[in-house]
């Protein structure tokens, strides 16, 4: 019986590792610039939202600042690379950033990490029209990013009434905690 209940584990993961690569594939074949899949194979448990390691290196073309998505959005950039390994920084990050815009109201600022699982967007027009729940994409504004990926949701906007900008965080669209499988895309 316990081989059975081990062999039923197994078959359980085979599934959901399926499900998983479908949506990977099905973003590859949407991405319009080459990508190459990678695996998540090391994180940091003392910073555990800033950083990961990824087994696609130098020999796969990788480079240092490509972008790295899932099926859900945006994860981070290449910051390291090795022969055989990479090492992601994280969209939570603080050292990360990216020119983001507001998807409803088409206000641009810029995005970084906090290392509490949300992001900050910070630079916007004091007077815009945000609400929490609007969606935010990579913009064309970004040098590393190309356009239009999906960030996360505004979550909380903060107004201080002697600031000419506002402040607000983001939920990111990606889980994190649950990142397996990545697209490292080469432009």
């Amino acid at each position: 019986m316990d081989v059975l209940k081990a062999r039923m584990i197994g078959l359980d993961e085979v599934i959901k590792e399926n499900s998983r690569l479908e949506k990977l594939l099905d973003l590859k074949r949407r991405v319009v610039y080459s990508s190459v899949a990678a695996r998540v194979i090391g994180r940091n448990p003392s910073y555990w939202n800033s950083s990961m390691i990824i087994d696609k290196g130098e020999k796969d073309g990788i480079q240092l600042g490509m972008p790295v998505v899932n099926a859900s959005g945006v994860v981070g950039k290449i910051a390291e690379v090795d022969i055989d390994t990479s090492k992601v920084v994280l969209l939570t990050d603080p050292n990360f950033s990216v020119a983001a815009l507001i998807k409803r109201p088409r206000e641009y600022g810029l995005i970084s990490g906090t290392l509490q699982g949300v992001c900050r967007l910070s630079y916007i027009n004091s007077n815009a029209d945000i609400r929490v729940g609007d969606k935010v994409i990579t913009s064309k504004l970004s040098t590393s990013f190309p356009e239009g990926l999906f960030i996360g949701e505004i979550i909380q906007i903060n107004e201080d009434q002697t600031s000419p900008s506002l402040e607000c965080f983001i939920k990111p669209a990606v889980s994190f905690s649950q990142l397996e499988e990545v697209l490292v895309i080469m432009q």
